[in-house]
């Protein structure tokens, strides 16, 4: 089942929260499809546990062999594992940092992704969609070297990758998060380990601060809307996190 995160002339976002594999071994992670008219775009489309459901799902709302572009935040094996399958089943272009150009092409069989992915540059890019764009934001160290958001302008949607990450099941995930503070507790370990310094934190609320945004949806857990939006932008600039916190102690060697 999808959630309807926008819908208005022929431009609709759309998230899937419930992986086949919740409550085994694999942790819960959203996959979202934005499409413009004829064309569309799939965003961190996940690993093999969640591509048959997926699949299946997507086809109900636009027919999946028409998908134009892959859109991965950065490499890991919940972002892209299935890009095997992916490649296989659309004609898709694969979207990833330029960093992971040549590292994704390993969850691959020989070939099947030549000619078939585009490097976005560390500043980002404009990534034409039907009658509009998506926007690849630099979002470096958070938590991936080459790490990057797509912003959509016309939903002002920001699918944000790992930042704003909530954990829980796939039902929390379909309950958007419209207040911060009774939030934190499910946020703050998650961000103060996996983010790399408050510094680049800081530096991404700065950006952040000059888009519209009237939604931040990350890949694990609930959509952040309303007044959470800047509760958050302005929660995450504070944070200490990843190199902040290490010490000479986390470098011991075991007992």
């Amino acid at each position: 089942m999808a959630i309807e995160l926008f819908n208005q002339n022929g431009h609709v976002c759309l998230m899937f929260a419930h992986l086949s594999d919740e409550g085994g071994e694999a942790v819960q992670a959203n996959q979202f499809l934005v499409i413009d008219g004829q064309q569309g775009a799939i965003i961190d489309p996940g690993g093999n546990v969640a591509y048959n459901e997926l699949l299946l799902t997507i086809g109900h709302y636009f027919q999946p062999s028409k998908l134009t572009e892959i859109l991965a935040s950065h490499a890991d094996p919940d972002i892209i594992a299935s890009l095997d399958r992916w490649m296989t089943s659309t004609q898709a272009t694969l979207y990833i940092s330029t960093l992971w150009e040549r590292f994704a092409p390993h969850f691959c069989k020989p070939g099947k992704t030549a000619g078939r992915i585009v490097g976005i540059p560390d500043p980002g890019m404009r990534i034409p969609l039907g009658r509009s764009e998506l926007v690849a934001i630099p979002a470096h160290f958070m938590h991936a070297e080459g790490n990057f958001q797509f912003w959509d302008p016309v939903s002002r949607i920001l699918f944000s990758g790992d930042l704003g990450v909530s954990l829980g099941t796939s039902a929390d995930a379909a309950k958007p998060i419209t207040s911060l503070a009774e939030h934190l507790p499910r946020m703050a370990g998650f961000h103060r380990r996996y983010m790399v310094c408050n510094k680049v934190l800081r530096l991404w609320a700065n950006m952040a601060r000059t888009l519209p945004i009237h939604m931040i949806v990350p890949q694990h857990g609930a959509p952040i809307a309303g007044p959470a939006v800047q509760e958050f932008i302005n929660w995450i600039s504070t944070v200490e996190c990843g190199v902040d916190n290490v010490t000479q102690a986390t470098y011991t060697v075991p007992a």
